[in-house]
């Protein structure tokens, strides 16, 4: 779900194009040779492949290759062992759409980005270089976002949802996928683990 959310908030960013997903380390190598992507967005998690081994594959196969991870993980243990093999960005996925964008823009043009929530590790700062405050849920999710949000929460289905919104179902689900993706969860539970440490259901 995160990952059909993801592709899908890019898509419709001006100049990128989405040229491929892989839901396993596997099946990304599989079309590696023939994917022309100017940059890859990893998550440190997949379910066939450790990371570092996933990287060695990667580099064997592609010495250049810009890489961003996408991950939940704060600890500063995965960027000290990814940053040997020269990725270029490590970015929280719960970090605002704009931010992630402005981070692809970054590595694109021969940058690096690291998240502001990333430790210094041996002296060396890999907090994001542009820094970013704290963003308010209303500055993250639109007035509609957090509407479908809290009807998630309270358990109505995407139908029930579209019926109360004068929504279709097609546009409920593609709210659901959004919220997914900008808020850095996988399921329902995260969304409502973040609704209610926001205090949206007060």
């Amino acid at each position: 779900m995160y990952l059909e959310g993801l592709a899908l908030l890019l898509k419709k960013q001006e100049n990128m194009e989405v040229t491929g997903t892989s839901s396993s380390g596997k099946a990304l190598l599989d079309q590696l040779s023939t994917l022309d992507a100017d940059i890859l967005l990893l998550d440190v998690h997949l379910p066939d492949i450790g990371e570092e081994n996933l990287l060695k594959e990667i580099r064997a196969a592609k010495p250049h290759q810009k890489i961003i991870y996408l991950t939940l993980m704060r600890g500063t243990r995965y960027v000290h062992k990814l940053t040997r093999h020269e990725i270029q960005g490590y970015i929280l996925k719960n970090v605002p759409v704009a931010e992630l964008v402005e981070a692809i823009q970054i590595v694109y043009a021969g940058g690096t980005y690291f998240s502001k929530d990333i430790d210094v590790i041996n002296g060396n700062d890999f907090r994001s270089t542009i820094t970013v405050e704290d963003k308010k849920v209303e500055e993250i999710l639109s007035k509609r976002e957090i509407e479908v949000l809290k009807m998630v929460c309270r358990e109505f289905s995407n139908a029930e949802i579209a019926e109360r919104l004068f929504l279709s179902v097609s546009t409920v689900e593609t709210h659901r996928k959004n919220l997914i993706a900008k808020l850095g969860v996988n399921n329902t539970v995260g969304l409502v683990k973040f609704a209610l440490k926001n205090k949206l259901l007060e």
